[in-house]
């Protein structure tokens, strides 16, 4: 699909899209681009990248840039490697805020004779760097572009088809409908993940109340263990509409203690049900990670008693798999799958065992 792909920021998401462009022959060389030498060393020992530099005039020649940056920086970097992208370059980001990028960067990109499109894979985790990555992180996930009324359409159709290639659904909104949805479903929720664990932070009992953290309190507040730059500029970029949210979000809980106050155990009931309601038709995703297990990734090929032989050869060695989950797959390739120890031992002995018979496997 392109000679040459250049990814600004191989991060998570910036190296999971190298491996999938890889993996896939999308992309004839893969570049990556970035200022700590450790995480290029890293991305190029993953095969994230075919080569890396820390030079940003090296875009010069790609005709795919990736800007897979923190929020903040996504403007700056763009505006600092106009002039080295070659007329006719796509360009693209990856950030959860839109609006003021796509109008800050459109007029630049029409000045310098490139093409920008707005993107956001709605992918991730609370785990960040490129040790992380993954080729199967867009599996079924949202890829949103948001085209501005000035956009190339050849430009915006190439991009849309690399994110449909590595296993996205790709959706089209405006930059300013995408920064209103996000702060609901992605922004909000994190902003209350992390509400739920300094309140508990502010509790005096707290150390005798936290070992008493089951499943409910982890998984809700799971994405809190985020990186909190990246979560700054997050907050910070889309602040009107978070805003709006909380103020939303503060108008339930209110309702809820009105109902509390009055001891109206019927209307509470309704208030409840009315969130199952609504909580049963979200999309199945999966389970929350448990901190005190030991994990391993997997990379298998999809067929028949794949799982059956990991568990074979680590039964065999006495290794007792504590927990298991199909992270992604995609449908007659293969995927990727977590397995969690007790003991670090463990998962020390099981990537050398798996290693040793042929699997991909990683710490995480």
């Amino acid at each position: 699909m392109f000679k040459r792909v250049a990814i600004i920021g191989v991060g998570l998401i910036g190296g999971s899209l190298g491996m999938a462009l890889k993996r896939l022959g999308l992309a004839e060389e893969v570049l990556g681009i970035g200022r700590d030498h450790e995480k290029l060393r890293l991305a190029l020992e993953l095969g994230a990248v075919d080569r890396v530099t820390a030079d940003l005039k090296d875009v010069s020649g790609a005709a795919l840039v990736i800007v897979a940056t923190p929020v903040s920086a996504v403007i700056p970097v763009v505006t600092e490697a106009a002039g080295d992208f070659e007329p006719g370059t796509i360009v693209t980001d990856v950030g959860s805020v839109k609006a003021g990028i796509v109008n800050a960067l459109q007029p630049i990109a029409q000045a310098h004779r490139f093409h920008f499109v707005g993107g956001h894979p709605m992918a991730g985790s609370e785990r960040t760097g490129v040790k992380n990555a993954d080729p199967y992180l867009f599996e079924n996930a949202y890829y949103v572009l948001t085209p501005a009324a000035e956009t190339d359409r050849g430009a915006l159709e190439a991009v849309s088809k690399m994110a449909a290639a590595v296993g996205a659904r790709v959706i089209e909104l405006s930059p300013e409908e995408h920064d209103r949805y996000v702060a609901a479903v992605s922004h909000l929720p994190h902003c209350v993940a992390a509400a739920l664990v300094n309140t508990i932070a502010e509790l005096p009992e707290r150390e005798a109340v936290l070992p008493l953290a089951a499943g409910g309190f982890r998984d809700s507040t799971r994405v809190a263990a985020g990186d909190p730059g990246m979560w700054r500029d997050i907050v910070i970029a889309n602040r009107e509409a978070i805003l709006g949210m909380i103020g939303r979000y503060q108008a339930a809980l209110a309702s809820l203690a009105a109902l509390l106050k009055t001891g109206n155990g019927a209307g509470a009931e309704g208030w409840f049900r009315k969130a199952q309601a609504l909580r049963q038709t979200v999309p199945a995703k999966s389970k929350g990670y448990l901190p005190e297990l030991y994990e391993i990734v997997v990379t298998v090929p999809d067929r028949p008693g794949v799982i059956a032989g990991l568990a074979g050869i680590l039964g065999r060695h006495e290794i007792n798999i504590c927990d298991i989950e199909i992270l992604r797959v995609r449908e007659g390739e293969g995927g990727t799958i977590r397995l969690g120890f007790a003991r670090e031992e463990d998962q020390e002995e099981a990537v050398r065992l798996l290693r040793e018979t042929g699997v991909e496997t990683r710490k995480r």
